[in-house]
Formats: C-alpha cells, structure tokens, sequence
C-alpha cells in the first residue's frame, strides 16, 4: 500500500480519476466500490474519504471530468461553424458519438444519483455549460422566441437526442436491420426546427 505521503493531494485526485476513467473503458460502475478504487490505486479507502469527502462525491468527480471531456468535443464540434442550425446538428452528432465512444462513463453521469445530497455548485456550472451551449444556438436561430419558448425548446430537443442516443448506446431500437441513431436524430430535428 501507498504511504500517505506518497502523492500529494491534487496527485491523488488525478490518480484515482485516471483510474476509474481506465476501469470505465471496459467496466460499468455498478462493479466498482470505494474499497475497489482504493485497491486499483494502492492506497486504503479512508485515503479516498479524506480526499474526496465520500464514495458518491468521488464519482461525482468523475462525472464532472466526462463533462469536461464532452464539452470539450462538442465546443471543438461546433466553434469553427458559421451555420447556427449546422451547428445544433453537430452539437447533437457530438453527444451521441460520445456516448456510443464512452458507454460507460456516459451512463454514469445520468445514474448518479446525489441521494439526497445538494449538488455542488461545480457541477450545476458544468451542466449549465452544456445546456447553454444549446440554448444558444436555438437564439441565434429564432431571435424573436422568449426565453421561457427558447429553454422548452432546448429541453424537448435535448430530450429527444438523449432518448436516442439510450437507445443506441443499448442498442434497443428492436428492428429488424440495424438503425442508425445519427439519423434519427437528423429526423427529429429537421422536422422540430421546422415547426419551430
């Protein structure tokens, strides 16, 4: 086992996050626990306590690095794009590729549940970063829509995508020949925008 002293805090932190990000790649959090990152790390779980206060903040922490890490691409997605509306689908493409890349990680982040706990404000920052970035564009494509019209919008659509991409990522779509979720996305829309 690792001294205390080993690493230092913010080492530690980074540590155990590279660690359970490797352990995601394959592996759902369902099969992880506070002892089992502990033993991935060499350290003992009153360590991990210390540092990150309990097991459910520890994988907060970590759901707030796969924020990061998405709005990372979709920011890439769409930053060079001068076509609002182009912009909304690449937005959309980008979500549902990460998830298809990061199954795992991604059904962490809509599976953590604070049990009670207030969420951070850290986070909240980061899930409005990424709901912004949305309503943003949906502004600049309907100037004229009130912000009450503009935050449905973005929640109808965000919904329908995040539906999608479920499905994908779990491959639920039952047919007979195998759908492709960027499609349906197209689809939906194209056919929103169009009424909206």
């Amino acid at each position: 086992m690792a001294r205390r002293n080993d690493h230092s805090r913010e080492e530690l932190v980074q540590l155990t996050l590279a660690s359970v990000k490797s352990f995601l790649e394959e592996h759902s959090y369902h099969e992880l626990s506070l002892r089992k990152v502990a033993g991935m790390i060499g350290y003992v779980p009153s360590t991990l306590v210390n540092v990150f206060g309990n097991y459910n903040l520890l994988l907060l922490h970590v759901v707030a690095n796969t924020l990061d890490e998405l709005a990372e691409r979709a920011h890439a997605a769409v930053d060079d794009c001068d076509d609002p509306q182009q912009a909304l689908y690449l937005l959309a493409y980008c979500y549902h590729d990460f998830a298809l890349e990061n199954p795992y990680r991604w059904q962490l982040i809509f599976e953590h549940n604070m049990n009670g706990d207030t969420l951070p404000e850290w986070q909240k920052d980061r899930i409005d970063n990424m709901t912004g970035m949305l309503e943003a564009l949906l502004k600049v494509l309907a100037p004229q829509r009130t912000e009450a019209e503009v935050l449905q919008a973005s929640r109808v659509l965000w919904s329908g995508v995040h539906g999608i991409t479920l499905l994908s990522v779990d491959d639920k779509f039952f047919a007979s020949s195998p759908i492709d979720g960027k499609e349906l996305i197209e689809n939906l829309l194209s056919q929103y925008l169009m009424n909206w």
